[in-house]
C-alpha cells in the first residue's frame, strides 16, 4: 500500500490558516464529509482513524506500507488519538477533548512515540515529529542533503533491498512532513537516512507485526519546495533521480524473495 500526501487527522491537511476560503479546500472538505456519512461515520476524523487501524491490521498481518510526506506522522498520530478527539470545532464540529495533547496512545503508533500535538488551527504542523518549521529558518537548498546508510545483506536484508543507490548522499526536499525529529523516534524504528546538516532523520523503516512499513520525508525529489498549485513533475526529465531511486525501492520491495537459509 502506497500513500503521499494523506491527512489521517481528520483536520484537513491543516491548511485552514491559509486556504480556509479557498474553492478547493471548501469542496474538499465537503466531500471528506459526505465521504464520512456515506461510510456511517459522524465524523471525517473518525473515518480516518478507522482507516488507519485497517492499514495496521493489514501490515500486522503482513502486508507492506510506503508512505511519504504528511501521510508518515499523521498516520502515527491518528493512531495514537484514536480514542481522543484532537479537533478544533472548525474541522468536527465541536471541541478537542480536555488535555487530548496528554492522552496519547504511543503503543499505538508504527514510528513515533513521545511526540508533542500542535493543536492550534491556524499552524500548518501536527507535531513536533516534523522538522519543517525550523528547516525553512536555517537550510539552504545547496547544502540540503541526506546521507544514505549502509547495510549488511547477509544481516540486515530489507533496510539493504531499500537503500540501494548510485550514490549514498540525496538531495534534500521539503514537503508538509519533510523530515523527522530524532527524539521522537522510537527506538524499534530503523533510520536509512538522515540530513547532513542538522541530522533529522528523512528515511526510516520498521517491522509491525508480520509486516513492515517505509516512511519517507518530503513530497517530491525533483521539486525542491513543491506548494500548492504547482504542476506535477515531468518525471522524464529526471531518469536518474536517487530521490525517486528510493520510491521505486520500495515499490520493487515486496516482491523481492529472502533465499531460504542453510541449515
Amino acid at each position: 500500500l502506497h500513500l503521499h500526501h494523506e491527512d489521517f487527522t481528520g483536520q484537513y491537511g491543516k491548511f485552514y490558516g491559509s486556504y480556509r476560503d479557498a474553492a478547493w479546500y471548501i469542496n474538499q472538505k465537503a466531500a471528506f464529509e459526505a465521504a464520512a456519512r456515506e461510510m456511517g461515520y459522524a465524523k471525517v476524523s473518525q473515518q480516518k482513524g478507522a482507516v488507519a487501524q485497517s492499514i495496521a491490521a493489514y501490515v500486522n498481518a503482513g502486508g507492506f506500507l510506503f508512505a511519504m510526506c504528511s501521510a508518515t506522522d499523521s498516520y502515527d498520530i491518528a493512531l495514537a488519538a484514536i480514542n481522543t478527539d484532537i479537533c478544533e470545532p472548525m474541522f468536527d464540529g465541536d471541541g478537542m477533548t480536555p488535555g487530548a495533547a496528554y492522552a496519547m496512545d504511543y503503543s499505538a503508533t508504527f514510528a513515533f512515540d513521545n511526540f508533542e500535538l500542535f493543536t492550534n488551527p491556524m499552524r500548518y504542523e501536527y507535531s513536533n515529529i516534523d522538522v519543517t518549521e525550523q528547516r525553512v529558518r536555517s537550510m539552504k537548498e545547496p547544502q540540503d542533503f541526506f546521507e544514505l546508510f549502509d547495510f549488511s545483506a547477509k544481516y540486515d536484508v530489507v533496510p539493504t533491498i531499500l537503500v540501494q543507490n548510485h550514490t549514498d548522499l540525496v538531495r534534500g526536499f521539503y514537503g508538509q512532513t519533510t523530515a523527522y525529529r530524532p527524539a521522537t523516534i522510537k527506538s524499534s524504528t530503523t533510520i536509512l537516512g538522515k540530513s547532513v546538516v542538522d541530522g533529522a532523520a528523512r528515511y526510516i523503516h520498521g517491522s509491525y507485526g508480520e509486516g513492515y512499513w517505509t516512511f519517507y520525508g518530503g513530497h517530491d525529489p525533483e521539486d525542491y519546495q513543491h506548494r500548492v498549485g504547482d504542476p506535477p513533475t515531468d518525471l522524464n526529465n529526471h531518469p536518474n533521480s536517487p530521490g525517486y531511486r528510493l520510491i521505486l525501492n520500495n515499490i520493487l520491495f515486496p516482491a523481492a524473495k529472502k533465499p531460504p537459509q542453510k541449515t
